[in-house]
């Protein structure tokens, strides 16, 4: 009876993993709909609009990028690409946290690189069991890879036809996406203090810097106020209490 009681459980963990990960799936995909329209109002071609969600595939990184370019140009490369990467490393972190989730086998963990996102992380890490948390994953993973490079097609033929973003005010949609992906984790003091910091930083160096610059100067303070901690969380030690002989 317990045995049976179990594989029902298990099966609606199952069932609820599966439903999360196409829910978020469905949900994130849309915004590949404003990066295939932004990448091409930059300047970039459909084809290597496509080309950078299907190989990059992480929405921050593709947005920093498409974003300087967009304010610099082709001289901007350099900073856009540095940019991407700096925002791509919160990838590789997500990596020590899902790689006992993902599964055995090289080719696993091969295709399990390429879909490790924020969006994976977290629905796979928020099942209740192992079996779940490797549903959860790799059915949202896939979802999200899918449906964005879908969307990023659409966006791309739409922001082609379009042609003068400037008209319909699109120059500025990508400052406005990045202000979207920031708002929900604005929830603590450290990261209010972070990005109040860093808009300070780069707002004071966009006159005097080449475009692309300033956000990774501004992304030293995220880095000096996380080595230091400071407004952040402290850990209570109770003390110790003093024996008497």
């Amino acid at each position: 009876m317990g045995g049976s009681d179990n594989e029902q459980g298990e099966r609606l963990n199952q069932r609820f993993a599966v439903r999360s990960g196409l829910a978020v799936g469905l949900a994130t995909a849309a915004y590949g709909i404003s990066f295939g329209a932004l990448s091409v109002a930059a300047g970039l071609s459909i084809v290597q609009t496509c080309f950078i969600s299907l190989v990059m595939f992480s929405g921050g990184s593709q947005f920093a990028l498409v974003g300087v370019i967009a304010a610099g140009g082709a001289a901007a490369g350099p900073a856009a690409i540095a940019g991407a990467a700096l925002l791509g490393v919160r990838n590789g972190i997500y990596g020590i946290r899902t790689s006992p989730i993902v599964g055995s086998g090289w080719w696993k963990r091969i295709a399990a690189a390429w879909i490790t996102i924020d969006e994976s992380t977290a629905v796979g890490l928020a099942q209740p069991t192992p079996r779940s948390r490797r549903t959860g994953f790799w059915v949202t993973g896939l979802a999200v890879f899918v449906g964005w490079n879908i969307t990023t097609l659409i966006g791309a033929l739409i922001g082609d036809a379009i042609g003068d973003t400037r008209t319909f005010g699109l120059d500025a949609a990508a400052a406005a996406a990045f202000v979207g992906l920031l708002w929900p984790r604005l929830r603590r003091r450290q990261p209010i203090v972070v990005a109040g910091a860093a808009a300070v930083v780069a707002a004071a160096l966009t006159p005097v810097l080449v475009p692309g610059l300033p956000v990774l100067v501004a992304a030293l303070v995220a880095v000096v106020v996380g080595f230091f901690n400071w407004f952040g969380r402290t850990t209570y030690v109770p003390p110790t209490e003093r024996t008497t002989s």
